[in-house]
């Protein structure tokens, strides 16, 4: 028995001549039908695989063990000397930043500011930003940037020392670059690493995460990397 196609056709957004004449057969109809339905399966699942593929993947959560962290000898915000030996015993999260940054370095800092929330109920953890710029971080403008972010002064270091050491530390000791800028505009003065490194308590770096959501890894992979960091660092505490 004939069947009409102007209702089936305008149900699928097209227009009731789409199918040909008005009246059908069966079988021509159910044969339409499941190509259509095919055809909105087959590109609900490429949408769904090109979406897969612009996730960025989450950070590996292997546990490596790849330096040690050189000697070093600074001085903190609160005036006190702070050398790598102080924090053996203790899992660290490190960065390097600088106060008049006008790049990533609000984010990065507000990233270890969300990690002393959330890891609030980890005695174990400390965080450690040194500043690139010694010459104008003084331990009192220090002072005035850990404030701004809150920071814990028993939990949170904020360390100064002279400019060639901290760069020679960012550089070869943690592989992170840290560098003038030769003709950068004020905040622009240096280039360096927005990454953030997990430290455990033989003072051995263990992985590298995103400071900040970048191009490359985005959002999602910013997250997932701060839940793996988080998940490690509560791991390593217990060890």
């Amino acid at each position: 028995m004939p069947v009409s196609l102007s209702a089936a056709a305008v149900s699928f957004g097209y227009p009731p001549s789409f199918f040909g004449p008005a009246a059908v057969s069966k079988p021509r109809l159910i044969l339409i039908l499941l190509l259509t339905v095919t055809a909105s399966a087959a590109g609900g699942f490429l949408a769904n695989a090109l979406r897969a593929r612009k996730q960025p993947d989450p950070v590996p959560a292997v546990d490596t063990k790849l330096a040690p962290v050189p000697p070093f000898k600074l001085t903190e915000r609160g005036g006190r000397t702070v050398t790598n030996d102080d924090l053996k015993g203790k899992v660290w999260v490190a960065s390097f930043v600088f106060t008049r940054c006008t790049g990533p370095c609000p984010a990065v800092a507000a990233t270890l500011a969300r990690l002393q929330g959330e890891l609030a109920d980890v005695p174990e953890l400390r965080l450690v930003t040194f500043t690139i710029d010694p010459d104008r971080d003084t331990p009192d403008e220090l002072k005035k940037y850990a404030d701004h972010f809150r920071a814990d002064k028993d939990r949170w270091l904020f360390l100064t020392g002279p400019e060639k050491e901290i760069h020679a530390l960012a550089n070869d000791g943690f592989l992170l670059l840290a560098k003038r800028h030769a003709d950068g505009k004020p905040g622009e003065e240096f280039d360096h690493s927005s990454r953030i490194v997990l430290v455990d308590k033989a003072g051995v770096i263990r992985n590298y995460f995103n400071g900040v959501a970048d191009r490359t890894g985005g959002p999602d992979g910013y997250e997932d990397g701060l839940k793996q960091l988080s998940a490690r660092v509560r791991k390593l505490a217990k060890e």
